[in-house]
């Protein structure tokens, strides 16, 4: 069963971009226009958060990668260190 919704999206658009959301609505079924975009959201969002999270290498960049991790004449940065350090303080 779904969560009650408690949560509110407030939204301005011009009535052309309304009117498409409506008709799309209509055809896909959706009772109301809440509906549609909670579908959407639903649908999309997941994929979107997963392109953000992760990061695809080609076979060449990623042993690039791994040769410079087990190079150990390089020191990181002060901005790869900060940026550590940022996300340990954050949880990651």
């Amino acid at each position: 069963m779904a969560a009650a919704a408690r949560e509110r999206i407030d939204m301005r658009v011009d009535e052309e971009t309304k009117q498409m959301a409506e008709r799309a609505a209509a055809a896909l079924g959706c009772a109301s226009l809440t509906e549609f975009i909670t579908r959407l959201i639903r649908e999309n969002a997941p994929a979107i958060l997963e392109r953000q999270a992760s990061i695809q290498l080609t076979n060449e960049q990623f042993d690039h990668f791994m040769a410079v991790c087990q190079d150990e004449t390089r020191k990181p940065s002060a901005r790869i260190l900060a940026a550590a350090k940022r996300l340990d303080d954050e949880g990651f």
